[in-house]
């Protein structure tokens, strides 16, 4: 049903969780509760791993949180520490075999790697393994970074302990592209951002009655508070940090670190609006977004109404600065996607009747602006205007508070190909006359970065590449985001014999 998927895929998220000394937690319990509320990052797979004092123990499993995890399994993963992963494939196919955490025996105990990102040169690291004699389960960058880990670090002695922060730093001097780590040991939770910082990653307290019961860390702030904690602060872009069960600290940064690219999307689409980025809610910044786009591209129309739910926060910011009235017009159904039975040849042909109604006391003889957060492939825009003008709207003036999107992202979100992306192919009126619509304009670059950048340090930056291509990491030589999404898969095809 691709034409309900006409928007970027969800990235992944991480949450780990670790009880204070003296304060048992029901660690997995927690980390199934921070996940649920990290849903929107990613529903092909979840998984939750433990450390416990007799080694460690995980739960992976396809689709989505509630159906992964029962109380029993719950009850059997029983730890002073939890790592926990949602997960949207960016590197590797949908398989069980990909399904993160990661969790691997090592020498010195257990290690387990959850990852959200996207590490562009991992075909490279993992070719230097294998050549190694290191051998692969899945094909993910997630196992590269894991299998890399697994190896001392240079300056580590033969019969020493481990130096994680060394293996870490070795990490992050190597792989290129946004990956926000959680990486679980024997008794420590190490946590970690690119030097870009290109995907978020924050640390909280547990708390109950002014006590500090434990500390957890997430991609976003919003799965903090579902657990009773306090966000504290978002690890820095180059940081590692170690959680015990004696507390926080930071164990690494980087003394030069590269300009900051946290990705912008992250704004427009990808966060919870109560999530907290850069200090700021991310609802707030959506209405400035959309404030923005009504001073840049008003419209002569009666009425504002939003794509639900993602363009809600811009079309009442667009809608305060033109003085036009806000309202609902367009009513989602918001358990279509959470069905397994594939609908009929017929029923696809309607695919967005699924998803969406109208309600024609908004539209009935009016002009309508439909303000969307953004527009990858423009399949889902045309039906939807055709499912207003049948709902009575006179006009349909279409604005999207995102630019356009004219190139693909490799740093962790599926935003499709080049020959995928409508704006790549057409010209904005061209798209217009495509989709049907009386009127369409996108929210200006500047105008973005205006509205996202309002009151930060001069020094904060984002990721902007699939807006104006300019990608703050080497990226992939293949053309073909599809190819570099399903590089391990296709080499590990040509590498089998015939019969195999």
């Amino acid at each position: 049903m691709s034409e309900l998927l006409d928007r970027p895929r969800e990235e992944c998220g991480v949450f780990g969780v670790v009880t204070r000394r003296g304060k048992p937690l029901d660690v997995s319990r927690l980390a199934y509760f921070g996940l649920h509320a990290l849903q929107h990052r990613g529903q092909e797979s979840a998984g939750i791993a433990v450390q416990t004092d007799q080694g460690a123990d995980v739960h992976r499993g396809m689709g989505l949180v509630a159906k992964v995890f029962s109380d029993a399994v719950l009850d059997r993963l029983k730890g002073s520490i939890a790592l926990g992963h949602n997960r949207y494939s960016t590197t590797g196919g949908s398989h069980l075999r990909n399904a993160q955490p990661c969790l691997v025996d090592t020498l010195h105990g257990p290690l387990g790697v959850a990852h959200n990102g996207n590490i562009t040169n991992a075909a490279e690291m993992r070719r230097t393994l294998q050549l190694r004699g290191v051998g692969f389960s899945s094909t993910t960058d997630t196992e590269v970074v894991t299998q890399f880990l697994t190896a001392p670090a240079s300056s580590e002695s033969a019969d020493g302990p481990p130096d994680w922060v060394a293996r870490l730093e070795g990490l992050m001097g190597l792989a290129v592209g946004a990956y926000s780590l959680g990486v679980m040991v024997k008794d420590t939770l190490y946590a970690l951002r690119d030097p870009h910082g290109l995907r978020p990653l924050c640390v909280g307290e547990i708390f109950d009655d002014g006590n500090i019961l434990g500390w957890a860390v997430a991609s976003e702030s919003t799965a903090l508070n579902t657990v009773g904690a306090r966000n504290i602060r978002e690890i820095a872009p180059g940081e590692i940090i170690a959680i015990t069960q004696d507390g926080v600290k930071t164990v690494s940064t980087l003394q030069e670190p590269p300009s900051p690219a946290l990705c912008v999307f992250e704004y427009v689409y990808f966060a919870r609006p109560d999530t907290v980025l850069e200090g700021r809610s991310v609802n707030i910044v959506r209405r400035r977004l959309g404030v923005r786009l009504g001073q840049e591209s008003p419209a002569q129309a009666d009425v504002v109404i939003d794509v639900p739910d993602s363009g809600k926060p811009a079309a009442m910011g667009y809608a305060a600065a033109t003085g036009l009235p806000y309202a609902e017009g367009l009513i989602k159904n918001r358990y279509v996607g959470r069905t397994f039975i594939q609908p009929t040849a017929r029923l696809r042909r309607h695919g967005v009747r699924l998803k969406y109604s109208t309600l024609r006391e908004t539209l009935e003889g009016r002009r309508v602006v439909l303000v969307d957060d953004s527009i990858v492939r423009g399949t889902t825009i045309g039906p939807l205007i055709r499912l207003l003008r049948e709902g009575g709207a006179r006009e349909v003036h279409v604005r999207v508070a995102a630019p356009a999107i004219r190139h693909p992202c490799y740093m962790g979100v599926d935003m499709s190909d080049y020959d995928q992306l409508i704006a790549h192919r057409m010209p904005v009126e061209d798209i217009a006359a495509h989709v049907g619509a009386d009127s369409l304009a996108y929210l200006s670059v500047p105008g973005l970065m205006a509205a996202v950048r309002a009151g930060l340090p001069a020094d904060c930056g984002h990721c902007s590449a699939c807006f104006d291509g300019k990608y703050p990491v080497r990226i992939p030589t293949s053309a073909s985001l599809k190819a570099a999404k399903h590089q391990f898969e296709r080499s590990a095809a040509s590498a089998a014999p015939p019969h195999a």
